[in-house]
């Protein structure tokens, strides 16, 4: 869950609490009164919040499986997987799926087959052109069955106006705004989703996600630094490998790993659905028996075993490109459920939000050796210990060393010298004023319910946050700067331009 999407569910709150809505005047306590709950016996969990307004609801599906549940070999899979969801089911996206069961089944046959002679030290070169070509014929001939895009399509003609899905490091996660009269045609077409898939087009979306990978990290020097440098500082947890996967291990996922992870991960146990908008808690609850009640239950998948362990001293990646200089920092910290997160989150704001953040002040103001400066908090995920990172993009002819050298300085100022009474009003301010500013869309909220119930172990807890902003201290700030803003517990991260 990122801060902007946190803030957008403390501001709905905040001004439905205070600024003269239908619930003027009731108290965040008495708010917790809207939202019910229910565990079918399958294990899934359902949040519902009524709210009235306006005849839509939002609907958000919570899978709690994200990158750092892979393993070597399938790194990418939990991104392989959020794109094949488009794909249909034994009913949506086919015209006849048993005939297209039959070739589904062959295509693998064929793909294995000639999976298996490539690998040969000494491959028979003919037999491989052999098998490749009854592959492709294979893939042709699946294509005949596919309805393209059905599965869109129906959602749409039904009123979809918020269709989506992602993937992070912490969660997958499916989206859909539909008329609140749509509730039966949603309970209906995503239990369907998760009960009946078919990975079909497997081999085609592979592709397509071999090539997302080329574009949108291997050509741009910054998606370069980023994959170093986490794979550096965390070299045990697997926070260490991006979202979208090892180019070699998205080339060898089979048909059969995505159907095995799918059925580990996706069972009910490990769902979390929240419905925001006009709907009535009881006859969501009795549909959801209905239709994602069928779904046979699983044992949840265990926890994540591997723990990231201490760091011994500073570390350093380096990526050299046809690039400017680009510094990033990032320093462990523990996960978001932490009592720290609070004040770490004050002490990004401080430190590096915003035109008025003393990094903006000392780095491309004062001493102008940056162009761009920041810190945030929580990266790259929320559920697991993570990072609190400060980055850097130097202005022409000025180098990263510069503008670490001004970071470091202003870390150790933090530590030494309390934030200033004004700052740190500024700050809660400035938060307030966003939280009560920000009243987003029932989507937002259906998110934020989710992810707080599997992040933060109770969706309850989101209640808590205004009154969290009140309790944050200078002393807390400088505590937890010197607690986790040390040397020996960081990694440097730096573009070096090629040289022409």
């Amino acid at each position: 869950m990122t801060k902007k999407s946190k803030r957008a569910m403390l501001a709905l709150f905040a001004l439905l609490a205070f600024c003269g809505s239908g619930l003027s005047g009731q108290t965040l306590d008495k708010m917790k009164t809207l939202i019910h709950e229910k565990t079918l016996k399958n294990g899934m969990k359902f949040i519902v919040m009524e709210q009235h307004e306006a005849p839509v609801a939002s609907f958000h599906v919570y899978a709690d499986v994200g990158s750092a549940q892979e393993s070597y070999g399938i790194t990418g899979i939990s991104h392989f997987l959020e794109h094949m969801a488009f794909k249909g089911t034994t009913t949506v996206g086919t015209k006849d799926y048993a005939a297209e069961a039959r070739v589904l089944a062959e295509l693998d046959q064929a793909y294995e087959a000639h999976r298996r002679e490539q690998a040969k030290i000494k491959p028979d070169e003919a037999a491989l052109k052999e098998l490749k070509a009854r592959f492709e014929a294979l893939q042709l001939k699946a294509k005949e069955y596919v309805v393209n895009n059905e599965y869109f399509d129906m959602v749409m003609e039904q009123g979809d106006t918020g269709v989506n899905a992602y993937t992070n490091y912490d969660a997958t996660q499916y989206l859909n705004s539909l008329p609140a009269n749509k509730l039966e045609f949603w309970m209906a077409i995503t239990s369907d989703r998760f009960l009946n898939p078919v990975f079909r087009e497997f081999y085609k979306e592979r592709d397509v996600i071999m090539e997302e990978r080329r574009l949108g990290l291997e050509t741009q020097p910054i998606g370069k630094l980023i994959e170093d440098f986490m794979a550096v500082a965390y070299k045990a947890h697997p926070y260490h490998h991006h979202v979208i996967g090892h180019m070699s291990d998205i080339q060898a996922i089979s048909h059969q790993d995505m159907k095995d992870y799918f059925a580990k991960y996706y069972s009910p146990s490990n769902l979390t659905a929240a419905i925001v908008g006009d709907v009535d808690p009881r006859e969501v609850f009795r549909l959801a028996e209905l239709y994602f009640g069928r779904i046979p239950s699983g044992p949840r998948p265990e926890p994540l075993r591997t723990r990231e362990p201490e760091q011994w001293g500073e570390r350093r990646a380096t990526v050299t490109a046809q690039s400017q200089p680009v510094l990033i920092v990032g320093f462990h910290k523990p996960a978001s459920q932490h009592a720290d997160n609070g004040a770490l989150d004050a002490l990004a704001n401080i430190i590096g939000q915003g035109r008025s953040s003393r990094l903006w002040e000392s780095l491309v103001k004062k001493e102008q050796v940056a162009a761009q400066v920041g810190c945030f908090n929580n990266f790259p995920g929320e559920k697991y210990p993570n990072l609190i990172a400060f980055f850097s993009m130097p202005s022409k002819d000025k180098t990263a060393a510069q503008s670490l050298e001004l970071i470091d300085k202003e870390i150790e100022r933090i530590k030494t010298e309390p934030v200033s009474a004004q700052e740190l009003a500024k700050y809660k301010q400035m938060t307030k004023k966003g939280l009560i500013g920000q009243m987003k869309s029932n989507a937002r909220l259906a998110a934020l319910l989710t992810a707080y119930e599997v992040i933060q172990g109770d969706w309850r807890l989101v209640f808590d946050e205004l009154a969290a902003i009140d309790k944050i201290t200078a002393a807390d700030i400088q505590r937890v700067a010197n607690t986790y803003l040390i040397a020996t517990n960081r990694t440097v991260g730096e573009i070096v331009p090629e040289k022409k």
